[in-house]
């Protein structure tokens, strides 16, 4: 009796080592496992962490690179953002769906210039003269391409970190994979040497709190650090955000949010008094 007692409490411990047992747990053997290709995680060359995301040239209009914000269905701006370091870029949409910059045409109508966007930035929209439609194009492709490129990445290092809640935590470079939305209740920060690469991917939605930062530490740089998102992001009032951020839908910053890095979204980037800089 004594043995088969010993037998039973040995196989429940033996049991309670998998997955089901935890919210949160490092997803190397599970996403190996349901990926029919094995993994798809090319490691960093420079530095530690997965291999970074391809934007493209900073200074090409036809490189998602190059902006500072790009969308598809619109950028809107309640009051005196301001844009450093990059273009904002619009398409398929037309110029009349970019509100809120006070745009002043260029006499030949490739772009617009505003008091919002630091020169030498410009503001490109697909209605505007020939090359801007054509670029655009290839800009949002690229975006499109950038996303899919983070989403499809395997084997992450993290899965479900946490079930999502980052308040608090220090995170080391690599591949993050969340199935929820990923909160940020109170400051989170991001911890590395200047070439080290972050891909966070989030199947939901990505919500920054009120007087709220995303810190950077050790040298870490917010052109390395990548959140691919498919749903919407929020940054709230007064909040501070560091990374590329490519949303499947829309990117919204509310009253005072600022924000070193890039706003591309396949839908709409909409601002309330922010600044956003380039990183």
């Amino acid at each position: 009796m004594l043995k088969s007692v010993s037998a039973l409490s040995l196989l429940l411990s033996v049991v309670c080592l998998v997955p089901a047992c935890g919210d949160s747990i490092d997803g190397d053997a599970l996403d190996a496992s349901t990926s029919p290709d094995g993994p798809n995680n090319p490691p960093n060359p420079a530095g530690l962490g997965p291999a970074p995301v391809d934007l493209g040239s900073t200074t090409d209009p036809a490189s998602a690179g190059s902006y500072v914000i790009l969308a598809k269905t619109g950028v809107t701006n309640v009051t005196g953002s301001l844009i450093t370091g990059g273009n904002v870029g619009l398409s398929p949409a037309a110029a009349t769906f970019i509100t809120g910059f006070t745009l002043v045409a260029d006499p030949t109508n490739v772009f617009s210039t505003s008091v919002a966007v630091v020169a030498p930035g410009k503001v490109y929209a697909a209605n505007y003269a020939v090359p801007t439609p054509s670029n655009l194009t290839v800009g949002v492709l690229a975006m499109q391409t950038a996303y899919a490129d983070a989403a499809s990445r395997t084997h992450p290092d993290h899965l479900n970190l946490m079930s999502g809640n980052l308040a608090g935590l220090t995170l080391a470079p690599g591949l993050y994979r969340w199935g929820t939305t990923v909160t940020i209740p109170a400051n989170v920060t991001i911890s590395g040497a200047a070439d080290d690469v972050w891909i966070f991917q989030i199947s939901n939605n990505l919500d920054l709190s009120t007087n709220t930062s995303v810190i950077l530490a050790g040298g870490a740089q917010a052109k390395n650090i990548y959140w691919q998102v498919a749903g919407s992001v929020t940054l709230h009032a007064t909040s501070h955000f560091e990374g590329v951020v490519m949303s499947q839908t829309a990117i919204t910053l509310q009253t005072g949010a600022t924000m070193k890095g890039r706003a591309l979204a396949q839908t709409l980037v909409a601002l309330d008094d922010n600044a956003i800089t380039a990183p």
